[in-house]
């Protein structure tokens, strides 16, 4: 028999690629909700849903992600990212199910010399990334069965993500400059909708309740991602590095944001790929 799991955010870039690998998963029936099936802002809404259609488990890939645009949209940020998460929260306690919830790793101020730790203490530099602690802190208050997966540098052959940025800048102009003191991990979108289907098959037997970090492996800048990817594409445009200084944004971002996976390795048995090589496997899509 078929176990049922709901996937909000379906529109997005990890919502499109749970649908795009749910053939994989046939074990699983999966229900994609966007705004227009479900709207997690409404308290009453997700319970009747939860209610209605009894999922096994919920994979919560719905945000407000737009970094800079948050530092003067507070209250759009905090009703998604924070209070619509605490709903959903609300409502997998209501009919005991597992509730998996995407985070980010700009929880962390970016202080740290070597990869966090779940454990490392947060502390979160803009709105967006406040507003993500929130909804980590509504999650685990709400619901003791909850699963929080942070992830960074998220990226995707949907919508619109640094990579394709590059590409199209890459065509447009005759130069480029991208910060260089900025390091984290790109995370494809799809290695991780994998690695959130496998948490949620697992999740009855192994009870792993808690916070986990997921990405792909590897440290760069955003300099250096940006000039792997001209290379696989073969795009011969300058690229020079630059400081943060250099390129003010309204929001603040931390420095270093490389988060170890050796819990989601130990716990599930998930192995992340390399950055290189999901990076390559998404370009080829891209074509």
């Amino acid at each position: 028999m078929k176990k049922t799991i709901l996937v909000t955010g379906a529109n997005g870039q990890l919502g499109n690629e749970i649908r795009a690998i749910a053939t994989s998963f046939p074990s699983l029936n999966i229900l994609f909700t966007g705004k227009d099936e479900l709207n997690i802002t409404n308290r009453e809404a997700v319970r009747k849903y939860f209610i209605d259609n009894e999922p096994k488990a919920v994979i919560n890939c719905a945000a407000y992600t737009a970094v800079d645009k948050a530092e003067s949209e507070q209250e759009a940020a905090t009703l998604v990212n924070a209070t619509a998460t605490g709903y959903l929260a609300e409502a997998c306690n209501l009919i005991n199910i597992p509730f998996i919830h995407v985070s980010t790793d700009f929880v962390f101020d970016g202080r740290k010399a070597q990869p966090y730790l779940e454990t490392d203490e947060t502390n979160p530099l803009g709105v967006y990334a406040k507003s993500k602690l929130e909804g980590e802190i509504l999650a685990l208050k709400n619901h003791t069965k909850t699963i929080i997966v942070r992830t960074s540098w998220v990226y995707s052959s949907y919508g619109n993500n640094f990579v394709k940025t590059m590409l199209r800048l890459g065509n447009e102009r005759p130069e480029l400059r991208v910060v260089n003191d900025q390091f984290g991990c790109p995370t494809y979108a799809r290695d991780l909708a994998d690695a959130l289907l496998k948490i949620t098959l697992l999740s009855d037997a192994l009870k792993p309740w808690g916070i986990y970090h997921f990405s792909n492996e590897g440290e760069i800048s955003w300099f250096d991602f940006a000039k792997e990817i001209f290379l696989l594409k073969g795009i011969e445009t300058p690229v020079h590095p630059i400081s943060t200084a250099q390129f003010p944004t309204p929001a603040k971002r931390p420095a270093y944001s490389v988060m170890s996976k050796q819990k989601i390795i130990k716990t599930f048995g998930i192995h992340p790929k390399l950055w290189k090589q999901s990076l390559a496997e998404c370009l080829k899509l891209i074509n």
